[in-house]
């Protein structure tokens, strides 16, 4: 890599930089084998437990398959997320409905292709599995307050623990299999002690089930792993204690034994933790103007050909780094509001506690690096918002051939 000036963090690894230096235009570029090299390492820190893929995050075939040749399943939310997750390679065992938002189309669909385990939060729910997917296996979600995460995921999902016990005596009564629980901690969550009460409840769950005569045989740990290359709204990098996270896990896992007092399975549901930082897109300069503010200061703003509504949907939560290949980065700088292409406000962020320092010798055209982007930036992309087409996405070892267009 030729001298680069990074802002707001450390450059990326050597074969994603090399692929970002070869591609001709703009894209998005994977590097299926950190993606592969993630899951290992996570493998590693929770042996025996069932890594099920959060699709949503990154719903590419090529990373699908190559997860599925590594023994990963998927966490599907609709019936089109498990027909590609089957036509990637994984077996409708390994393919579970997290979604507990869904129709009874949606129910029977996902049947048809051979999901027999579902999640729930809700009697209504219930109901219809039993209607449309009879004898099917289900767990139910238990609500979590979300606090430690940069997306709390405390409203639209999962029932109070009490609730839990009844659904899934409910379930046992329709005719299905009350199978497991679950919890999600919320996305990028950055403390072990989220899991540690998440376990407090599911135990007092687990209890609960023993009274009723009820025994699952799994207990499904969610999404919530963290990144490792994001900074916060304020430029301050994102460090999550994640040895401490993983210890916390692991100890839970040996609770909910003890409690349950006998055998108890595991799922996880990684999604940017697997892939957000071996994404990156390489962009380019728009412009880098000078305007006075409406207090009459004066402001730089870094517009790039990327933003919001085409790979950075995640913007106005934290910063991206970003890299400036060929500038010398102990030359001069500028503090800058950073901008996507489109006319519209929302897409630009400058955050809370001043503006992203990026070299004053920018011009129009030069290429920019965006890093750890690489969770969300296919799936949260329009389709072609004020004109703007989504990105085409390449791969490490094909930086050039073999790109997708949308």
């Amino acid at each position: 890599m030729s001298a680069a000036s990074t802002v707001s963090g450390a450059g990326p690894g050597a074969s994603l930089a090399a692929a970002l230096a070869a591609a001709p235009g703009d894209r998005i570029v994977y590097d299926l084998a950190g993606i592969k090299g993630r899951l290992d390492a996570l493998r590693r820190e929770l042996p025996g437990v069932e890594v099920r893929f959060a699709m949503k995050a990154c719903p590419l075939d090529e990373v699908l398959t190559a997860l599925a040749r590594r023994g990963a399943g998927a966490d599907a939310a609709s019936p089109g997320e498990v027909e590609q997750a089957l036509r990637a390679g994984m077996p409708a065992g390994r393919v579970h409905y997290g979604n507990t938002v869904k129709s009874d189309r949606n129910i029977a669909e996902a049947y048809r292709l051979g999901v027999r385990t579902f999640a729930t939060d809700s009697l209504q729910d219930v109901t219809a599995l039993a209607r449309h997917a009879p004898g099917a296996r289900v767990f139910c979600r238990v609500a979590t307050g979300g606090a430690g995460a940069v997306w709390g995921l405390s409203n639209k999902f999962g029932c109070p623990p009490g609730d839990a016990v009844r659904v899934l005596a409910a379930a046992r009564d329709a005719g299905l299999v009350p199978a497991g629980l679950s919890v999600h901690v919320g996305s990028q969550q950055m403390t072990g002690e989220a899991w540690h009460g998440a376990v407090e409840d599911l135990g007092d769950v687990l209890r609960a089930l023993g009274r009723r005569g009820i025994r699952v045989d799994h207990v499904n740990l969610g999404g919530g792993l963290p990144a490792l290359g994001y900074h916060d709204r304020r430029g301050a990098r994102l460090d999550p204690p994640l040895d401490k996270i993983f210890a916390v896990i692991r100890e839970g896992m040996d609770d909910l034994r003890r409690i349950h007092g006998g055998p108890l399975d595991f799922v996880v549901e990684p999604g940017r933790h697997l892939v957000a930082d071996h994404g990156a897109i390489r962009a380019h300069v728009t412009r880098l103007a000078e305007r006075r503010a409406a207090n009459g200061e004066r402001q730089h703003w870094l517009y790039l050909s990327c933003g919001k509504f085409n790979g950075l949907y995640e913007m106005d939560a934290l910063q991206y780094p970003l890299v400036f290949p060929g500038h010398d980065p102990d030359g001069p700088h500028v503090p800058a509001v950073v901008a996507g292409p489109t006319c519209d406000s929302d897409d630009a962020y400058s955050h809370e506690a001043g503006l992203v320092r990026v070299p004053a010798a920018l011009a129009s055209g030069d290429p920019v690096w965006v890093l750890s982007c690489g969770a969300y930036a296919t799936s949260y992309t329009t389709l072609g918002f004020n004109g703007f087409a989504p990105l085409p996405h390449a791969f490490a070892d094909r930086p050039e051939g073999a790109v997708a267009d949308d």
